[in-house]
């Protein structure tokens, strides 16, 4: 996603030996076969070691986050923070008992503040120079640091912009992200469940649909320089599990803004939008994108928007998250109500 960059942190608190003691809090007892064994992770280009199961893990990402819920682990996580939609449905109990740190990139010093004994991101650049802090800063602190791998496999971070992919995203980098987070925590049988019933709804949602014939474009925010999918991140899982084309496949920028001329030019059969509640861009909300597409000389006359074909999706489910699953529900949904399916 076209993520807003988080501002480099102030000096680093003193803060060290609190970290470096013991952290309190009661975890889940292990599920069954589950291991509470120490942990070593090769995970984009670092070694992550934990030496006994979490127990004060703050996520800094919202589809981190929501692998944690979901993995049943509310009661091992000391935070949360960087949301662009309300929780995913069913999570809202567990939600709820856990601190939300900040809604958008907390500073150092706040997650400290939160004495985590693991920190997770999903992306790169939140744990990167210029994000919340760099992985050393918090190793140094004895705080294991994991980045999601969705982020990092074939993917080019070193730019300005939100990176470029070398090949396209798969959706097992997904999968390998919840087998990873539950290996951690030493409930390796929830990730299997999770995985599985994953796996099962994908199957569902594509069986017997052909679209081969259609054009997707995908607009996550801003409306002045729209950030527009490229080939080969989250939307590309959604786009190649119905055989469509994304009109924008021909770059590998995962989310470059484009002029609203090239868009038209384009002219795309279906348009993708994201219905986000952050205030970080403009034109955020489904509404105000559409207000926008339907009054704008340049994108009103579009095959897309003259018959409104929008398809409706939240910000984590055009990431790579375990809501890109839900992105493809609901395009193939949208394609079968507006008759695009072979």
């Amino acid at each position: 996603m076209p993520i807003a960059r988080p501002t480099r942190s102030a000096a680093l608190l003193l803060c060290g030996a609190i970290l470096l003691t013991g952290c309190g809090g009661a975890g889940s007892p292990a599920d069954g076969k589950d291991s509470a064994a120490a942990v070593t992770l090769d995970n984009c280009g670092h070694t992550v070691r934990v030496e006994s199961p979490p127990k004060r893990a703050v996520s800094l990402n919202q589809g981190t986050t929501e692998i944690m819920l979901s993995l049943g682990l509310a009661d091992r996580m000391a935070g949360t923070a960087t949301w662009t939609d309300p929780v995913m449905k069913g999570l809202e109990k567990a939600d709820a008992k856990v601190r939300r740190i900040a809604d958008n990139n907390p500073s150092f010093e706040r997650v400290l503040d939160a004495d985590p004994d693991f920190v997770a991101a999903s992306f790169v650049s939140t744990l990167g120079k210029g994000g919340v802090a760099t992985r050393e800063q918090f190793e140094k602190l004895g705080v294991p640091a994991y980045v999601s791998p969705s982020d990092c496999a074939g993917k080019d971070n070193t730019g300005d912009g939100d990176g470029a992919r070398e090949k396209p995203l798969g959706i097992d980098a997904i999968y390998g992200e919840i087998h990873d987070l539950a290996e951690v925590f030493g409930v390796q049988e929830r990730g299997d469940k999770l995985v599985a019933e994953l796996k099962q709804r994908m199957r569902k949602a594509t069986a017997g649909i052909d679209a081969s014939d259609v054009s997707l474009l995908y607009w996550f925010a801003n409306s002045e320089s729209p950030y527009m999918a490229g080939c080969c991140g989250a939307p590309g899982i959604i786009t190649r599990a119905f055989g469509a084309k994304n009109v924008f496949d021909d770059t590998h920028e995962e989310w470059p803004q484009i002029n609203w001329e090239t868009v038209a030019d384009r002219d795309p059969d279906v348009l993708v939008i994201g219905d986000l509640t952050r205030k970080s861009q403009t034109a955020e909300s489904a509404r105000k994108k559409i207000e926008f597409l339907e009054s704008d000389p340049v994108t009103k006359n579009m095959t897309a928007v003259r018959k409104k074909r929008y398809v409706l999706l939240s910000g984590q489910a055009m990431n790579p998250t375990i809501r890109t699953v839900e992105g493809v529900e609901q395009v193939a949904a949208a394609l079968r109500e507006f008759g695009l399916t072979g």
